[in-house]
C-alpha cells in the first residue's frame, strides 16, 4: 500500500516541462522537512498500486509526474509499469536522496541542504534558492542536461534573477502554478 496524498491533474508549473498538462501523483511522508515544503503529509489515503493506476486512467493527460513529500521511498518499477501500460509517460521529482525507479521516463532531482544526494546522474536539477544555498556544487556533483534555480515559495525572485544573470549556467523556474492560481 501506498500513502497517497492526492492524485489530480493539472499543469506542470515549474522546470522543464512548465505548462505541459499532468497528472500528479503525490506521495505523502519524506526523509526531510524542508520549511517550505507544501506537502500536508500528515493527510494521505493508502491504496495499491491498481487503485492508483484505476484513478489516473481517468485522465487525458500523456505525463504523469510522482511528487511529494519523496516519491522514492514509495515508488516501484511495477507501479511505473502498470502507468507505462496506459500509455503514459512517468516524470518524478524526488530529493535525490534515494535511488528511483529505473524505468522512469524523467527524473527531477531537487537537492536540499544538509542531505547529499546519491543521485548523480539526471534529466534535471532545480534547486530552491535561498540565502545560503549553495547551488554551485549542485551544478558540479550532479550531471544533468537542464539547471534551474527557483525563487523559495515566491519571495525571492529578485535575488534568484540576479544570480542567474552572475551565473548564466541556470535557468530560472518559476512557481508559475502559484501565480496563476492553479493546483
Amino acid at each position: 500500500m501506498k500513502r497517497i496524498n492526492e492524485i489530480f491533474m493539472s499543469l506542470q508549473g515549474e522546470g522543464f516541462h512548465t505548462g505541459t498538462s499532468a497528472v500528479f501523483v503525490r506521495f505523502s511522508g519524506c526523509n526531510l522537512k524542508c520549511p517550505f515544503c507544501d506537502t500536508k503529509h500528515e493527510t494521505y489515503t493508502e491504496m495499491s498500486e491498481e487503485e492508483i493506476v484505476k484513478i489516473v486512467s481517468g485522465y487525458a493527460s500523456p505525463w504523469v509526474i510522482l511528487t511529494g513529500g519523496e516519491p522514492s521511498l514509495q515508488a516501484t518499477e511495477s507501479l511505473v509499469d502498470k502507468i507505462h501500460a496506459l500509455g503514459k509517460k512517468v516524470a518524478m521529482e524526488t530529493n535525490g536522496t534515494h535511488e528511483v525507479p529505473s524505468n522512469l521516463d524523467w527524473v527531477t532531482v531537487s537537492p536540499k541542504e544538509g542531505k547529499e544526494p546519491i543521485l548523480t546522474q539526471t534529466d534535471e536539477v532545480k534547486v530552491v534558492f535561498t540565502e545560503r544555498a549553495d547551488v554551485e556544487r549542485w551544478h558540479t556533483q550532479i550531471e544533468a542536461k537542464h539547471y534551474f534555480l527557483q525563487p523559495c515559495s515566491c519571495q525571492n525572485t529578485k535575488e534568484t534573477v540576479q544570480y542567474i544573470l552572475e551565473h548564466p549556467h541556470w535557468r530560472l523556474s518559476l512557481q508559475t502554478h502559484k501565480y496563476i492560481g492553479i493546483e
